[in-house]
């Protein structure tokens, strides 16, 4: 009988390492005979890549804080019932880096949006839906700094809007996906990702196994 998928997010600040570790965490569930669908925030649909660029990269108009806002819910709207809905119900496992919790932390934390209203919203974009697990990969502000730099000396690009913020501001971000773990410890696993890279993807591995590998016995 088909099982329900799982829907994991990755959420972290800049340079935090969510594109590799979840590139080594599909690697393992593909070894476990689990179908794997990796997609990303803002983005995943042709709609939301569109979207995309218009957050992360200059124009001639930058969107104001409310537009932000709003076109990150917009690729998230699309994103959720074009993508990952009917993967989960494929049975497929859906990873994912960033979903809400990143508008609560970059938008709401750092930006300074009421809470409760950012989340009122959300609400509307997500019809329902929440990560069986988030993996939070933590990282101080300096770690982020360094990473990024040596990302973009390494490709040759320039920072995005988002990573030319303050320091201020990323403070207020990492700060900010700390609360939202304190408040959901359930749900979010917070690893530290200032250690090697083996240490770092045994630990997504093991809060994988403990939380999600011993509900699937229930699904059959």
């Amino acid at each position: 009988m088909k099982t329900t998928g799982k829907f994991i997010t990755f959420e972290g600040p800049e340079g935090s390492g969510k594109s590799t570790h979840i590139k080594l965490l599909k690697a393992f569930l593909e070894s476990r005979g689990i179908e794997v669908v990796m997609t990303r925030e803002p983005g995943g649909t042709l709609l939301g890549e569109e979207i995309r660029k218009i957050l992360q990269h200059d124009h001639s108009e930058a969107p104001v804080p409310c537009a932000e806002v709003l076109l990150f819910l917009a690729s998230r709207a699309q994103h959720v019932e074009r993508l990952i809905r009917p993967a989960l119900a494929e049975g497929k496992w859906v990873l994912c880096d960033r979903f809400d919790d990143s508008t609560f932390a970059y938008q709401g934390y750092g930006r300074g949006f009421e809470m409760a209203g950012l989340k009122a919203v959300n609400a509307f974009s997500i019809s329902g839906l929440r990560p069986d697990l988030t993996v939070l990969l933590d990282v101080s502000p300096k770690t982020s700094r360094e990473r990024l730099a040596v990302r973009h000396a390494a490709t040759a690009t320039a920072p995005d809007r988002i990573e030319r913020e303050a320091a201020a501001f990323h403070e207020r971000v990492r700060n900010g996906f700390l609360l939202l773990a304190a408040e959901e410890p359930d749900r979010m696993e917070v690893i530290s990702a200032e250690r090697d890279c083996e240490a770092v993807a045994a630990d997504v591995r093991r809060a994988v196994e403990n939380k999600l590998f011993r509900t699937i016995e229930h699904d059959l």
